[in-house]
């Protein structure tokens, strides 16, 4: 039979399988580096949304401030 020998196909089984169990586990370390990244990446733009929001607020006042300055009395 050659290759479906008992004494061949047994390590070559256990080699391939500890092969897949490590391919599996990196691969899930891999995606959870890559959820966490996008998280952070997440949690960074909506920490500078409401900076932006608070610039505009600023900004606004500000104007408000120079046209009550400006009418005339």
């Amino acid at each position: 039979m050659g290759f479906f020998e008992p004494g061949i196909l047994a390590p070559l089984g256990a080699f391939v399988t500890a092969i897949l169990i490590v391919a599996i586990v990196s691969m899930r370390k891999m995606r959870e580096k890559e959820l966490q990244a996008h998280q952070e990446l997440r949690i960074r733009e909506m920490e500078h949304e409401r900076k932006l929001k608070e610039i505009e607020l600023e900004k606004a006042k500000v104007e408000l401030e120079k046209a009550r300055y400006q009418r005339p009395a």
